[in-house]
Parts: structure tokens; C-alpha cells; sequence
């Protein structure tokens, strides 16, 4: 095996390597954000970061974040007309 083999050798699986950790990242944020739904803390940003680290390899979470950043928009919509702006100082 020369040198050039070795060196693409360990790119592949430096690059394999490297996506099985995201993908690990991803999926134990994503349990944990899960849990943290019924426990105390911060599930609702917990879960759009796990979302966003599995992204990158998955279609299906690609799909479920651009979902979620609908659903976040129609609630700031739905925010904006259902509160009034206040009357103070706008300066």
C-alpha cells in the first residue's frame, strides 16, 4: 500500500467516522429534546438543534425542520394579530 492509498484510505474513513458522529449527536439530542418534553427543561430547543445536526444526513428531518420553521412563523403571525402594539414610546 503506498503512501497516496493510505492518505485516501483515511479520508474515507475520517469522512465516515465524522458522519457517524453527527448522526449519534443528532439522535441523542433528539431522545433527550423527546424526553424533555414531560421532564423540566428546554425540549423546544433541544429538539430543532437535534433536528438541524440530522439534516445534514437525513431527508426525513430535512422535511420535519422546514415543518417546524413553518409552524413557527404561523404562530409569530398569529402572535402579531392577536397582540396589539403598545402604546409607549416607540422612539
Amino acid at each position: 500500500m503506498n503512501e497516496q492509498d493510505f492518505e485516501s484510505t483515511a479520508l474515507e474513513y475520517y469522512k465516515h467516522a465524522k458522519r457517524l458522529v453527527k448522526i449519534v449527536i443528532g439522535f441523542t439530542l433528539l431522545i433527550v429534546g423527546i424526553a424533555l418534553i414531560v421532564l423540566p427543561g428546554p425540549a423546544i430547543v433541544v429538539i430543532p438543534i437535534a433536528l438541524a445536526i440530522l439534516a445534514g444526513e437525513f431527508v426525513w428531518a430535512r422535511k420535519l425542520l422546514r415543518r417546524l420553521k413553518k409552524e413557527v412563523e404561523r404562530y409569530k403571525e398569529l402572535y402579531k394579530k392577536k397582540v396589539p402594539p403598545e402604546d409607549g414610546d416607540a422612539s
